[in-house]
């Protein structure tokens, strides 16, 4: 950064005499440049610099130490922002109103002593303008005050906490379901149908979000596949450590992009933003909230917008990214727009990631809004029992084992409860058709048509048979006998929807096949029944019409 000289050789020779003022220093050079060496050498004195620092009000000694922390530099936008604006006025005016003895701001008061600067600085989106600290004169400054580290926000209140969520370890549940589906090659509405059985509520988390989580896991493909050992070895390992895997990913990862997520914004244009750093932003702001307490999220949200709004934005730049939102179509653009886009991810993040992976538990005020019946917002949130092993990436204590038994039916029906073995239900279902989630179970048909879909894969009866022997509780008979007679010769029995056409006299159908009709007509049912082949019912009953015949078509 340019040292005090530089700084200051754009500042009138007024200018000069003011900060000399400022500082208790005597200029008497009358011309700007032996004033602006003069001042220069007197500024420098590491005593001196210590006496002014020393004598800053409390704000104006707050901005000083925030630049220090930042290395001496911070865009102009978020430094006025935090600390007030710098009048901008020429020399005359200046002069007439002494601005200096009357500042209206710490950032004003850092001005007028040459403890700030102003300049443009090239950085990777072009020239922008910061304000800093002089080289020399950082040099000499001392290091800044430590900070208490006070909790953003406020204890929620009775109101705020009144309907809580607690955090739970369903991710895995769905992480379960979903990657049976995508090793099943469903569609993307066949999944989108699974997913809606899942947890209801605020931010609720749907089967994308999930994929882009197990995606960053290393659970999936590039193809969007499971990954056959990664899959094997979460879906087998205990809830604690596959719970703490989920959450060490998304910590950790650049690819899960919490602000791309949030419904209801649409983004435009080739703007980058760095996911990691605004996620650990969140946490560091959350390390201070007292834990075991239930904690207000709208005065969260509030507090960090007073003092760290741009903790996903350090350069303050509030204008280059182009986000609509989705339902008026206006732009959030600008620091306006801060609640629209910055707020909503610090919502998101708590309300969402934080709470599917078990972090934080909920809270409402109500389960439904009185006057839209809509699902309320969240209002307050807490740290779960199982909080500080996640957040160190450790598998946390007292999660249920996975040890209950499938339960088999006679009529091929499966029920698999939420805590069998994950790894059995996944295998299962690459045998079975999917009948739900109903009372704490998946549910399962075994069908010949998903038996034929297993034997593409290269999987038979047999593997189900063993499946079910180890995993199920009395495995009924009559379907051992089913598995193993399809696998042999398969479907012995086939269900139709004909339609049928009954004559009141064998002799009636006799005549009615020797007729046109007879091409419309399929196999005999016995003398006076024939099936009518898919259709053909109009084209019947016209000929039958034709012949003198009335018919008539009867629904069941």
């Amino acid at each position: 950064m340019p040292g005090l000289s530089q700084s200051l050789q754009e500042r009138d020779l007024g200018h000069l005499r003011i900060t000399a003022e400022l500082w208790g220093v005597s200029l008497e050079a009358l011309e700007t440049r032996p004033a602006l060496q003069r001042l220069e050498e007197l500024l420098l004195d590491p005593d001196r610099v210590s006496q002014v620092v020393g004598d800053l009000s409390d704000p104006a000694r707050a901005a000083l130490d925030d630049l220090i922390r930042q290395q001496g530099r911070m865009s102009w936008s978020l430094f006025t922002r935090r600390y007030g604006e710098v009048r901008v006025m020429g020399a005359g005016r200046r002069d007439r109103e002494r601005p200096y003895l009357d500042p209206i701001s710490a950032a004003e008061i850092l001005w007028y002593r040459a403890l700030v600067a102003r300049t443009f600085f090239d950085t990777p989106k072009g020239l922008m303008e910061f304000a800093y600290i002089p080289d020399d004169l950082l040099l000499l400054l001392p290091a800044p005050q430590s900070q208490v580290q006070i909790a953003l926000g406020r204890l929620a209140s009775s109101a705020e906490r009144l309907r809580p969520r607690p955090a739970s370890d369903r991710i895995l549940d769905h992480a379960c379901t979903l990657l049976a589906a995508l090793r099943l090659g469903l569609n993307g509405d066949e999944i989108d149908r699974l997913a809606s059985d899942w947890d209801s509520g605020p931010n609720q988390l749907n089967a994308p979000e999930l994929m882009t989580l197990l995606s960053t896991a290393g659970l999936l493909d590039v193809d969007g596949l499971p990954q056959p050992e990664a899959t094997r070895l979460f879906l087998e390992a205990e809830r604690g450590q596959a719970l703490a895997q989920l959450a060490r990913a998304w910590i950790s990862s650049l690819a899960f992009n919490d602000l791309r997520l949030i419904p209801g914004l649409v983004f435009e244009g080739n703007w980058q933003n760095d996911p990691l750093q605004a996620r650990r932003a969140v946490l560091d702001f959350l390390f201070d909230v007292p834990q075991k307490t239930w904690w207000s999220l709208p005065a969260f949200v509030a507090a960090v917008h007073e003092h760290h709004p741009d903790f996903q934005r350090p350069a303050g730049d509030y204008d280059s990214w182009f986000i609509r939102d989705k339902r008026s179509g206006d732009y959030a653009r600008g620091f306006d727009a801060w609640d629209a886009v910055d707020g909503k991810l610090l919502r998101f993040i708590v309300t969402g990631p934080l709470h599917w992976l078990g972090i934080l538990d909920l809270a409402q005020p109500e389960i439904l809004e009185p006057s839209t019946g809509e699902l309320a917002a969240v209002t307050a949130f807490r740290f779960s029992e199982w909080s500080t092993q996640l957040l160190q990436g450790q598998p946390p204590e007292g999660l249920p084992l996975e040890d209950a038994r499938l339960l088999a039916g006679s009529d091929a029906r499966l029920r698999i409860p939420r805590l069998a073995s994950r790894a059995a239900r996944y295998q299962v279902a690459r045998f079975c058709a999917w009948d739900g989630e109903k009372d704490g179970e998946y549910r399962f048909r075994i069908t010949p048509v998903s038996l034929s879909r297993a034997r593409q894969q290269g999987l038979t009866s047999a593997h189900l048979l063993n499946l079910l022997r180890r995993f199920t509780q009395n495995l009924p008979p009559s379907l051992v006998k089913a598995l193993e007679r399809w696998e042999q010769r398969g479907v012995e029995a086939h269900l139709e929807q004909l339609t049928v056409l009954r004559l009141a006299t064998p002799e009636l159908m006799q005549t009615v096949r020797s007729s046109r009709a007879s091409r419309f007509l399929g196999e005999l049912l016995g003398p006076t029944a024939v099936i009518i082949k898919p259709g053909a019912v109009d084209k019947v009953l016209f000929i039958l019409a034709e012949m003198g015949y009335l018919g008539e078509v009867t629904l069941q």
